[in-house]
């Protein structure tokens, strides 16, 4: 069974047989995990090796674990900084900052990859322009060199663990005040502006191997009527044209209230495939991915199916208990640890 272009949620710690019937579904081709689906990381290694001997090729396996407030494994992981403290600390000293994202990514992905979760939506590319209440903190830096610099190298990391990087959210959300979770957002400035500021992460990072995106709810009017997710003009044009991006592109959630005034699941769903994602998630809202999969119609290309399997990496050769054997993971999280503790504290 070749994978589907959708990614869901499951309900908790393990799985329900309601899940498995969702899963099996030809349209699913990932889940991606939530606080509620984690008690222990031997707890999450039985969840995902469940979940990965569903399917064949096995099923993309997902989290948001950016550090700081978005982390959603704590219990028994190393407690990630926001990657502001990494920006703060750039503005001092950036080749320190810089080996400290190398050494986060290493540890984060480690981690997950050691409970057999094969993809991290991180990192955030988007500026800090001081005002987004849903960005924060959760952004390197305002200056796009930094954000580059720091993205890169917490890429680096990412990847020397065998994980690929998504970066998030295209064409940047750090400019608007709006939370594209609970209202409508809307960016009005001129695209040249967004291209010699916002687009500047997302280019350079292109260009550095990031294998992944995700589009940003939110409209650009200057550019097009439509979200930059249901987007065609941002997707296919800019970025796959004049980006020259050829990894997997993934929509923000469809649930989200920015996403809510372009029809039901179904057409929400097929506008962002037809737009230019490989992959949408739908989450927390049983009834949309029952809908979606009941009713949705569309055969994932050879192109994303490939650009999905990419995604995957590889698989960590160590357990969780194996990874404090070994000193250059102890090392990295003692240095993590330190870093997030100190930023939380100022």
């Amino acid at each position: 069974m070749s994978l589907g272009p959708v990614m869901l949620d499951i309900t908790g710690t393990e799985l329900s047989e309601h899940d498995r019937t969702r899963l099996l579904h030809p349209l699913v081709g990932g889940v991606i995990l939530f606080t509620r689906n984690y008690e222990s990381p031997a707890q999450l290694t039985a969840l995902t090796a469940e979940i990965h001997t569903l399917r064949n090729p096995p099923l993309l396996i997902a989290v948001d674990q950016e550090g700081g407030r978005v982390q959603r494994f704590r219990e028994g992981f190393t407690h990630l900084p926001a990657m502001r403290v990494l920006g703060e600390m750039w503005d001092r000293h950036p080749q320190q900052a810089r080996h400290l994202a190398r050494q986060t990514g290493y540890v984060l992905a480690s981690e997950l990859k050691a409970c057999g979760v094969d993809l991290c939506f991180t990192p955030v590319l988007d500026l800090d322009y001081g005002q987004s209440r849903v960005i924060g903190d959760r952004a390197f830096h305002r200056e796009p060199q930094a954000v580059t610099e720091l993205a890169h190298d917490l890429m680096y990391g990412l990847k020397s663990v065998g994980m690929e990087a998504v970066g998030k959210h295209f064409p940047g959300h750090g400019g608007i005040k709006a939370d594209t979770h609970i209202e409508t957002a809307v960016d009005p400035r001129p695209y040249v502006d967004i291209e010699m500021e916002d687009l500047m992460p997302f280019h350079r990072m292109i260009g550095c191997g990031l294998a992944g995106i995700m589009a940003a709810h939110v409209i650009y009017p200057a550019v097009d009527a439509y979200p930059a997710g249901f987007s065609s003009e941002w997707l296919q044009v800019i970025l796959r044209n004049s980006l020259n991006f050829e990894g997997c592109i993934f929509s923000d959630d469809l649930c989200m209230s920015a996403a809510r005034g372009y029809g039901d699941i179904t057409r929400r769903a097929a506008r962002a495939l037809q737009a230019g994602c490989d992959m949408v998630l739908v989450c927390n809202d049983t009834g949309s991915v029952d809908q979606l999969l009941d009713s949705l119609q569309w055969e994932l290309s050879a192109a994303s199916m490939a650009r999905l399997i990419r995604m995957r990496g590889r698989h960590s050769i160590y357990s969780m208990r194996q990874l404090y054997g070994i000193r250059q993971f102890v090392d990295a999280a003692r240095e993590i640890g330190t870093m997030a503790s100190d930023g939380a504290s100022s």
